[in-house]
Protein backbone atom coordinates (compact mmCIF):
# COMPACT_ATOMS: atom_id res chain seq x y z
CA UNK A 1 0.00 0.00 0.00
CA UNK A 2 1.65 3.16 -1.20
CA UNK A 3 1.89 6.35 1.42
CA UNK A 4 -0.43 9.18 1.16
CA UNK A 5 2.43 11.25 0.25
CA UNK A 6 2.55 9.13 -2.72
CA UNK A 7 -0.89 9.62 -3.69
CA UNK A 8 -1.02 13.40 -3.17
CA UNK A 9 2.17 14.01 -5.06
CA UNK A 10 0.54 11.87 -8.19
CA UNK A 11 -1.84 14.28 -8.48
CA UNK A 12 0.10 17.35 -7.78
CA UNK A 13 3.12 19.26 -8.68
CA UNK A 14 6.11 17.30 -6.71
CA UNK A 15 7.11 20.74 -5.64
CA UNK A 16 4.15 22.50 -4.93
CA UNK A 17 3.87 19.42 -2.43
CA UNK A 18 7.00 19.61 -0.68
CA UNK A 19 6.05 23.39 -0.02
CA UNK A 20 2.50 22.42 1.30
CA UNK A 21 4.06 19.67 3.62
CA UNK A 22 6.88 22.04 4.94
CA UNK A 23 4.07 25.25 5.44
CA UNK A 24 2.04 22.39 7.48
CA UNK A 25 4.88 21.01 9.20
CA UNK A 26 5.74 24.37 10.43
CA UNK A 27 2.49 25.46 11.31
CA UNK A 28 1.41 22.09 13.00
CA UNK A 29 5.16 21.41 14.67
CA UNK A 30 4.56 19.37 17.95
CA UNK A 31 6.72 22.12 19.94
CA UNK A 32 4.59 24.74 18.41
CA UNK A 33 4.42 26.84 15.45
CA UNK A 34 7.04 28.39 14.14
CA UNK A 35 8.00 31.30 11.78
CA UNK A 36 9.70 30.91 7.78
CA UNK A 37 12.37 33.05 9.94
CA UNK A 38 12.58 30.78 12.79
CA UNK A 39 12.91 27.73 10.31
CA UNK A 40 15.52 29.41 8.09
CA UNK A 41 18.18 29.94 11.09
CA UNK A 42 17.12 26.32 12.61
CA UNK A 43 18.03 24.71 8.80
CA UNK A 44 20.97 27.39 8.49
CA UNK A 45 19.67 28.94 5.61
CA UNK A 46 16.79 32.51 5.20
CA UNK A 47 13.02 33.23 5.68
CA UNK A 48 13.22 34.04 1.80
CA UNK A 49 14.52 30.44 1.01
CA UNK A 50 11.94 29.06 3.51
CA UNK A 51 9.31 31.22 1.48
CA UNK A 52 10.31 30.20 -1.61
CA UNK A 53 10.53 25.99 -1.48
CA UNK A 54 6.87 26.84 0.25
CA UNK A 55 5.70 28.47 -2.89
CA UNK A 56 7.25 25.65 -4.77
CA UNK A 57 9.69 28.16 -6.01
CA UNK A 58 12.60 25.61 -7.03
CA UNK A 59 15.52 24.71 -6.47
CA UNK A 60 15.31 22.77 -3.35
CA UNK A 61 19.10 22.33 -1.83
CA UNK A 62 19.65 18.25 -1.79
CA UNK A 63 20.39 19.20 2.00
CA UNK A 64 17.21 20.56 3.27
CA UNK A 65 15.10 17.52 3.67
CA UNK A 66 16.75 15.71 5.65
CA UNK A 67 17.39 18.57 7.90
CA UNK A 68 13.46 19.27 7.44
CA UNK A 69 12.77 15.59 8.92
CA UNK A 70 15.08 16.26 11.78
CA UNK A 71 13.69 19.42 13.02
CA UNK A 72 9.95 17.83 12.21
CA UNK A 73 10.80 14.58 13.64
CA UNK A 74 9.03 13.62 10.60
CA UNK A 75 11.03 10.11 10.00
CA UNK A 76 12.01 10.47 6.43
CA UNK A 77 8.80 12.46 5.39
CA UNK A 78 10.61 15.39 3.31
CA UNK A 79 13.47 13.09 2.14
CA UNK A 80 10.57 10.88 -0.20
CA UNK A 81 8.77 14.09 -1.25
CA UNK A 82 12.21 15.28 -2.30
CA UNK A 83 12.91 11.95 -4.00
CA UNK A 84 9.65 13.15 -6.20
CA UNK A 85 10.52 16.27 -7.20
CA UNK A 86 14.19 14.93 -8.35
CA UNK A 87 12.02 11.98 -10.26
CA UNK A 88 9.63 14.52 -11.64
CA UNK A 89 12.21 16.31 -13.32
CA UNK A 90 12.98 13.62 -15.99
CA UNK A 91 11.28 11.86 -18.66
CA UNK A 92 8.83 8.93 -17.67
CA UNK A 93 11.14 5.81 -18.04
CA UNK A 94 14.14 8.32 -16.67
CA UNK A 95 12.13 8.50 -13.61
CA UNK A 96 10.95 4.58 -13.74
CA UNK A 97 14.75 4.13 -14.11
CA UNK A 98 15.60 6.35 -10.46
CA UNK A 99 12.88 4.63 -8.66
CA UNK A 100 13.93 0.87 -9.59
CA UNK A 101 17.97 2.44 -8.69
CA UNK A 102 16.88 2.95 -5.03
CA UNK A 103 14.97 0.09 -4.34
CA UNK A 104 17.58 -2.35 -6.09
CA UNK A 105 19.66 -4.38 -3.78
CA UNK A 106 22.13 -5.02 -6.32
CA UNK A 107 23.51 -2.19 -9.46
CA UNK A 108 25.78 -3.79 -12.12
CA UNK A 109 27.16 -0.59 -14.82
CA UNK A 110 29.08 -1.04 -17.43
CA UNK A 111 30.40 2.02 -19.48
CA UNK A 112 32.33 2.13 -22.49
CA UNK A 113 32.14 6.57 -22.29
CA UNK A 114 32.09 8.35 -19.40
CA UNK A 115 31.98 7.76 -15.41
CA UNK A 116 28.51 6.20 -14.24
CA UNK A 117 26.18 9.02 -13.10
CA UNK A 118 26.55 6.99 -9.55
CA UNK A 119 30.09 8.10 -9.59
CA UNK A 120 30.44 11.25 -11.20
CA UNK A 121 31.99 14.42 -9.09
CA UNK A 122 29.86 17.56 -9.25
CA UNK A 123 32.56 19.25 -11.88
CA UNK A 124 32.72 16.38 -13.70
CA UNK A 125 28.48 16.29 -14.23
CA UNK A 126 28.63 19.93 -14.97
CA UNK A 127 31.51 19.49 -17.84
CA UNK A 128 29.00 16.87 -19.62
CA UNK A 129 25.88 18.40 -19.00
CA UNK A 130 27.83 21.96 -20.78
CA UNK A 131 28.26 19.50 -23.96
CA UNK A 132 24.31 18.85 -24.63
CA UNK A 133 23.20 19.32 -27.73
CA UNK A 134 20.07 21.86 -26.42
CA UNK A 135 22.94 24.30 -25.39
CA UNK A 136 21.76 24.47 -21.76
CA UNK A 137 21.93 27.56 -19.75
CA UNK A 138 24.25 27.55 -16.71
CA UNK A 139 21.26 27.47 -14.31
CA UNK A 140 20.30 24.43 -16.13
CA UNK A 141 23.21 23.18 -15.84
CA UNK A 142 23.50 23.61 -12.75
CA UNK A 143 19.96 21.98 -11.93
CA UNK A 144 20.88 19.04 -13.60
CA UNK A 145 23.80 19.15 -11.56
CA UNK A 146 22.29 19.09 -8.93
CA UNK A 147 19.89 16.31 -9.90
CA UNK A 148 23.06 13.88 -10.70
CA UNK A 149 24.23 14.08 -7.32
CA UNK A 150 21.04 13.54 -5.50
CA UNK A 151 20.65 10.13 -7.25
CA UNK A 152 24.16 9.59 -5.14
CA UNK A 153 21.94 9.59 -2.23
CA UNK A 154 21.73 5.85 -2.66
CA UNK A 155 24.98 4.92 -1.74
CA UNK A 156 24.76 6.41 1.80
CA UNK A 157 21.69 4.20 2.58
CA UNK A 158 21.11 0.49 2.51
CA UNK A 159 24.22 -1.63 1.71
CA UNK A 160 23.50 -1.66 -2.12
CA UNK A 161 26.01 -4.50 -4.10
CA UNK A 162 27.29 -2.15 -6.80
CA UNK A 163 29.25 -3.47 -9.74
CA UNK A 164 31.19 -1.43 -12.07
CA UNK A 165 33.12 -2.41 -15.24
CA UNK A 166 34.73 0.66 -17.01
CA UNK A 167 36.69 0.80 -20.27
CA UNK A 168 39.87 2.02 -20.13
CA UNK A 169 39.09 4.64 -22.38
CA UNK A 170 37.15 6.33 -19.29
CA UNK A 171 40.10 6.28 -16.99
CA UNK A 172 41.95 7.94 -19.36
CA UNK A 173 39.52 9.96 -21.22
CA UNK A 174 40.72 13.83 -20.63
CA UNK A 175 38.23 16.55 -20.95
CA UNK A 176 38.31 19.99 -18.34
CA UNK A 177 41.01 20.77 -16.63
CA UNK A 178 43.46 18.62 -14.91
CA UNK A 179 42.28 19.21 -11.45
CA UNK A 180 38.96 18.39 -12.13
CA UNK A 181 40.15 14.84 -13.76
CA UNK A 182 42.40 13.76 -10.89
CA UNK A 183 39.62 14.24 -8.26
CA UNK A 184 37.15 12.56 -10.50
CA UNK A 185 39.64 9.48 -10.59
CA UNK A 186 40.25 9.76 -7.10
CA UNK A 187 36.64 9.49 -6.40
CA UNK A 188 36.19 6.45 -8.42
CA UNK A 189 39.13 4.82 -6.31
CA UNK A 190 36.98 6.17 -2.77
CA UNK A 191 34.24 4.43 -4.08
CA UNK A 192 36.26 0.53 -5.28
CA UNK A 193 37.46 0.94 -1.42
CA UNK A 194 33.55 0.56 -0.22
CA UNK A 195 33.26 -3.38 1.01
CA UNK A 196 29.94 -3.27 -1.24
CA UNK A 197 31.22 -1.64 -4.31
CA UNK A 198 33.68 -3.16 -6.74
CA UNK A 199 35.16 -0.48 -9.56
CA UNK A 200 36.77 -3.01 -12.46
CA UNK A 201 38.66 -1.42 -15.76
CA UNK A 202 38.71 -3.12 -18.88
CA UNK A 203 42.05 -2.86 -21.30
CA UNK A 204 41.63 -1.57 -24.62
CA UNK A 205 43.15 -4.32 -25.77
CA UNK A 206 39.80 -6.87 -24.75
CA UNK A 207 38.04 -8.66 -27.06
CA UNK A 208 35.12 -7.34 -28.80
CA UNK A 209 31.76 -8.06 -27.56
CA UNK A 210 28.12 -7.85 -27.50
CA UNK A 211 27.64 -4.26 -24.86
CA UNK A 212 30.52 -2.44 -26.65
CA UNK A 213 28.67 0.15 -27.92
CA UNK A 214 26.72 1.92 -25.23
CA UNK A 215 26.76 1.80 -21.11
CA UNK A 216 23.81 -0.55 -19.56
CA UNK A 217 22.81 -0.93 -16.02
CA UNK A 218 21.76 -4.49 -14.41
CA UNK A 219 19.17 -4.07 -11.72
CA UNK A 220 18.43 -7.21 -9.33
CA UNK A 221 15.03 -5.68 -7.56
CA UNK A 222 14.12 -6.53 -4.18
CA UNK A 223 12.09 -9.91 -5.36
CA UNK A 224 15.18 -11.05 -6.96
CA UNK A 225 14.25 -10.01 -10.18
CA UNK A 226 16.64 -7.83 -13.01
CA UNK A 227 16.05 -5.61 -15.16
CA UNK A 228 18.57 -4.14 -17.73
CA UNK A 229 18.33 -0.36 -18.54
CA UNK A 230 20.19 1.40 -21.29
CA UNK A 231 20.64 4.88 -22.28
CA UNK A 232 21.11 6.46 -25.77
CA UNK A 233 20.75 9.66 -27.38
CA UNK A 234 18.14 11.67 -24.79
CA UNK A 235 16.32 7.67 -25.03
CA UNK A 236 15.94 5.53 -22.34
CA UNK A 237 14.60 1.89 -22.04
CA UNK A 238 14.16 -0.65 -19.76
CA UNK A 239 14.35 -4.36 -21.02
CA UNK A 240 12.65 -6.85 -18.24
CA UNK A 241 12.29 -10.09 -21.26
CA UNK A 242 13.85 -12.93 -18.97
CA UNK A 243 15.80 -14.48 -21.87
CA UNK A 244 17.22 -11.07 -22.97
CA UNK A 245 17.92 -10.00 -19.20
CA UNK A 246 19.88 -13.07 -19.38
CA UNK A 247 21.68 -12.55 -22.31
CA UNK A 248 23.23 -9.34 -20.48
CA UNK A 249 23.86 -10.99 -17.08
CA UNK A 250 26.00 -13.75 -19.53
CA UNK A 251 27.49 -11.01 -21.39
CA UNK A 252 28.06 -9.07 -17.94
CA UNK A 253 29.98 -11.68 -16.47
CA UNK A 254 32.00 -12.03 -19.28
CA UNK A 255 33.16 -8.63 -19.15
CA UNK A 256 34.25 -9.03 -15.37
CA UNK A 257 35.97 -11.92 -16.36
CA UNK A 258 37.97 -9.93 -18.86
CA UNK A 259 38.74 -6.80 -17.28
CA UNK A 260 41.35 -6.48 -14.73
CA UNK A 261 41.06 -7.22 -11.31
CA UNK A 262 39.88 -4.72 -8.30
CA UNK A 263 43.19 -4.06 -7.25
CA UNK A 264 44.53 -4.10 -10.56
CA UNK A 265 42.16 -1.20 -11.63
CA UNK A 266 42.85 0.60 -8.99
CA UNK A 267 46.74 0.52 -9.90
CA UNK A 268 45.94 1.76 -13.14
CA UNK A 269 43.70 4.77 -11.95
CA UNK A 270 46.25 5.77 -9.74
CA UNK A 271 48.79 5.64 -12.55
CA UNK A 272 46.87 7.76 -14.88
CA UNK A 273 46.22 10.13 -11.68
CA UNK A 274 50.09 10.46 -11.31
CA UNK A 275 50.67 11.13 -15.06
CA UNK A 276 48.01 14.06 -15.20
Amino acid sequence: MPEQHDVDSATRNPREAFGEALRDARKQRRSGRISQSDLGRLSHTSKSTISRIEGGVPPIASHLPALFDQIFETDGHFKRLYEDVVDQSFPAQFRRRMIMERQATAIWEWSPTVVPGLFQTAEYARALFRTGTSRPSEEEVAALTRTRITRQELLKDAPTDIRAVLCESVIRRRFGSRDMVREQLATLLRHGERPTTRVQVLPLDAEPHALIDGPVSLLTTPNHASVVCVEAFRTANIIEDPEEVRTVIRVYDDLMGEALSARESAAVIREQMESL
